[in-house]
């Protein structure tokens, strides 16, 4: 009876600091995610904060670089050349509405994010079996330029989202078009539309005919790999470049129309 009695307190002993350590180990296990989450709670608001202080700034001052700018210089040892920045009301009516045609058609009327765009991205990447179409915004573009560096993963991804939805806030469209046009990656080291005018062709953006701002803005989808005169290896580039000459000739003929009407 007392063999059986000890036995019995041997057992519920062993069972009461498994216990005892189970729940330990659960406290300390709850605990450390608790610290986790508070952390990157933290880590958000300093992002945001820091974000919305920089983007304050550039609603009246232009950046002197960018971190793709450093990284282009001293990773890939491209020769950047100095931002050469034009007001908005300054560049050509039709690049900017070649721009938005061709990169964001619905920039004046989503919030930094289109979803309808990513959806139709998706179904045509999945029915073409490759990525032939991306679904980014002129917001989130812009974001990737001026903060962020060319590494793609999901968290870089996350801050571009985080970054485009606050620049919408704190930015007007039409200082983030300014911004976007005069430091878009045209090319290896080459940043803006005005640089690239001058690289690519010889002269200011004003003096360009129809066809080369076609080909220089269709390149904006992938500047490092081609140039404005080197891409018909490539379905998407050429694809863009058809369908922005034929909307610039549309545009521009209506243009026409329309002025010949008024003086009539």
């Amino acid at each position: 009876m007392v063999r059986d009695l000890k036995t019995m307190y041997g057992h519920l002993k062993r069972w009461s600091n498994t216990t005892d350590y189970y729940l330990e180990s659960e406290y300390k296990r709850g605990s450390f995610i608790k610290k986790c989450v508070i952390v990157t709670i933290a880590l958000h608001l300093l992002f945001v904060i820091a974000m919305g202080a920089v983007l304050l700034h550039y609603e009246t001052h232009n950046p002197v670089t960018t971190p793709l700018m450093v990284y282009r210089t001293h990773i890939d040892e491209y020769p950047v050349k100095p931002v050469k920045f034009i007001p908005l009301k300054k560049i050509p009516d039709d690049i900017q509405k070649m721009v938005i045609s061709i990169e964001d058609y619905k920039f004046y009327q989503h919030s930094g994010v289109d979803i309808e765009a990513i959806k139709r991205a998706l179904v045509i990447n999945h029915k073409v079996g490759y990525r032939m179409y991306g679904a980014s915004t002129i917001t989130q573009q812009l974001s990737r330029t001026l903060f962020l560096l060319p590494f793609k993963s999901m968290i870089r991804k996350y801050a571009e989202l985080i970054i485009a939805l606050e620049m919408e806030a704190i930015l007007s469209k039409d200082r983030i078009l300014e911004l976007y046009l005069n430091y878009c990656e045209l090319g290896k080291g080459v940043f803006g539309i005005k640089n690239a005018s001058y690289y690519y062709f010889g002269r200011n953006i004003y003096n360009l005919s129809t066809d080369e701002k076609s080909r220089m803005l269709a390149i904006l989808a992938n500047p490092i790999v081609f140039s404005p005169y080197d891409f018909k290896n490539s379905k998407l580039i050429t694809n863009r470049y058809y369908i922005l000459k034929f909307r610039y000739y549309t545009y521009n003929k209506y243009k026409t129309m329309l002025q010949y009407a008024s003086h009539q």
